[in-house]
């Protein structure tokens, strides 16, 4: 199964954010990495802005290159716009839906618990992560898995943060979430310039 698998601090450094998880490195090192990090000119070309853009998508959702293209050519014929569909599809992926609802406490250990057959839509399990949810579907976790030390500490880290995302609904006692509907774009937490994906596409 395709994944990133390269040093996860270097990408946060690249965008300044910590768009793979918590990153100690950004704090330490707030600059981009390579022996020329420091000294690396700010002002970048229309084309590197939108394809940083793109990058940061990619990497936030733990998503390849030709998946991604895929995913953006089913948002471009879906109605409305497409840069907001792009966004929607990527949060209606399974291991983005587990991440939200707190059963992992990133994205890439959703993507493990997924894999590894922990997760159930509808009471059947998927080991796929990019499965895509329609509204509506149940997403829980393998009766055998409730116990999994992993998801019931991030599990009761959620109910400390309270976190909750408005296009998901969350029911503690059995371990199982619906999703609703797809989020609107003001819902998306992500810092993202979606437009700007949509004219790198356009070239």
């Amino acid at each position: 199964m395709a994944r990133y698998t390269g040093p996860k601090s270097k990408i946060s450094r690249r965008f300044g954010e910590a768009i793979m998880g918590p990153s100690k490195a950004l704090n330490k090192k707030n600059y981009p990495p390579g022996q020329h990090g420091r000294g690396r000119r700010s002002k970048k070309s229309e084309y590197a802005l939108q394809l940083q853009e793109k990058q940061k998508v990619k990497y936030t959702y733990g998503i390849l290159e030709r998946q991604f293209r895929n995913l953006f050519h089913r948002a471009a014929v879906r109605e409305g716009i497409t840069g907001v569909n792009l966004l929607k599809l990527c949060e209606a992926r399974l291991d983005n839906t587990v991440y939200r609802l707190g059963i992992a406490p990133t994205r890439r250990a959703a993507r493990q618990l997924v894999s590894h057959k922990h997760i159930t839509i509808d009471g059947e399990v998927v080991n796929v992560p990019s499965f895509s949810l329609r509204p509506g579907q149940i997403v829980g976790v393998r009766e055998k898995s409730k116990s999994l030390e992993a998801i019931t500490e991030s599990l009761a880290a959620r109910t400390a943060t309270a976190k909750r995302f408005n296009w998901l609904e969350w029911d503690s006692s059995l371990l199982i979430g619906k999703f609703v509907q797809y989020p609107e774009r003001d819902q998306i937490p992500e810092n993202v310039n979606e437009q700007a994906i949509v004219e790198l596409y356009s070239k």
